[in-house]
């Protein structure tokens, strides 16, 4: 890697009325709850003390109004990608988690013992990294040294990007932990390429609510 030091912080979107529900949101375009903005805020301002140098996000509502809070306070600007969305999840999209369970129980079993499943016809894990992964990497190496990129995801796709950085099996991914609403993963870069420094941070002591979980 060109430079030594730099940070990427991929942060979750707030509470959507979805979240609340489980309901699996996937692509589809929910917004954030009055709760959910003012998660957004309080974790921007914890954020904005880490300098971040630039800001990308995933181009839905949810996302794009949680980065726009850390926008607010930091002056930057929030460069949106469509590769940033969440996992599409084709029929399992609106479906609560208790309806997926009970309609595609196999397929969700299949799922959670980590075999490569395209859950509700949708995408593959591997994809969702295939296409958030190089715009997170390629962001990156722009930074300068000891930068700091901030990432406005959704759960499921940062799991799958931090799965893709730290060259784990996919299979592996799972074991990765959800992300609560508005939460946090750190990578640093070290001398062997990327490594988890924080996962799920930040004071918001809430349960993971949310799609991929």
């Amino acid at each position: 890697m060109a430079g030594r030091g730099r940070r990427i912080v991929l942060w979750r979107h707030g509470q959507t009325a979805w979240n609340l529900e489980r309901r699996f949101q996937g692509t589809t375009d929910i917004e954030l709850t009055e709760a959910g903005l003012e998660q957004a805020r309080r974790s921007a301002r914890l954020l904005a003390a880490l300098r971040p140098d630039a800001i990308i996000a995933s181009d839905l509502k949810r996302a794009v109004d949680t980065a726009a809070e850390l926008a607010a306070i930091t002056g930057l600007e929030v460069t949106r990608y469509e590769s940033l969305r969440e996992t599409y999840a084709g029929v399992w999209q609106g479906l609560t988690h208790e309806e997926i369970v009970e309609r595609h129980g196999e397929e969700y079993a299949a799922w959670k013992r980590g075999e490569p499943v395209r859950r509700g016809g949708g995408e593959l894990e591997t994809e969702v990294a295939d296409r958030a992964a190089p715009v997170v990497e390629g962001n990156a190496e722009k930074l300068p040294d000891g930068g700091v990129l901030v990432v406005v995801s959704h759960g499921g796709t940062i799991r799958t990007t931090i799965g893709r950085l730290l060259g784990l099996e996919p299979s592996s991914w799972e074991s990765l932990g959800g992300l609560t609403n508005c939460c946090w993963s750190v990578l640093g870069e070290g001398a062997r390429g990327w490594r988890l420094l924080e996962h799920n941070a930040g004071t918001l002591p809430q349960p993971v609510l949310g799609d991929d979980v």
